[in-house]
């Protein structure tokens, strides 16, 4: 399965990054994410359990982050649940209109045979629906905090 989800952003790049980055922020500005507990922390690598409501219902994960600020990247690779194995990359890519963010899923169905089962309700349904809700409501975010500052890149 391969799915890619993307947004233009009018904000400094580096906001955009470090917000998208700071999972602890994200229960607060994003309201379709019901909390995100940490089991691990550090400096670039976390392990989290991430919850999300996708029209009522309940989703739960565990991730392991890793955040790559010299190549700009957020990592995002499922440890547990229905996406286990699937890799969750973040891209910050500077464009005349402003900074495209865009998020990459990739997963290999663990039973092969159920993929074109499984590809539209997970991907289509669940990551396609959570995923353009993140980028836009974290959109509204950044761009209503920095629509007063000078948006440099």
């Amino acid at each position: 399965m391969h799915k890619a989800n993307s947004i233009i952003m009018r904000a400094p790049k580096n906001s955009i990054f470090e917000t998208a980055a700071n999972l602890e922020l994200w229960p607060k500005i994003l309201p379709h994410y019901r909390y995100i507990h940490y089991l691990e922390r550090g400096q670039n690598r976390n392990i989290v359990v991430m919850a999300a409501r996708r029209s009522g219902i309940p989703i739960k994960w565990t991730s392991e982050e890793i955040i790559d600020r010299d190549r700009c990247e957020i990592h995002f690779n499922h440890l547990k649940a229905f996406t286990k194995g699937m890799h969750v990359v973040w891209t910050f890519t500077e464009v005349p209109e402003g900074v495209r963010v865009e998020i990459l899923h990739e997963l290999n169905f663990r039973v092969p045979m159920l993929a074109p089962l499984a590809e539209p309700i997970i991907g289509g349904f669940f990551i396609g629906n959570v995923a353009n809700k993140t980028l836009r409501c974290m959109k509204k975010y950044l761009e209503s905090t920095t629509k007063n500052t000078k948006v440099t890149k």
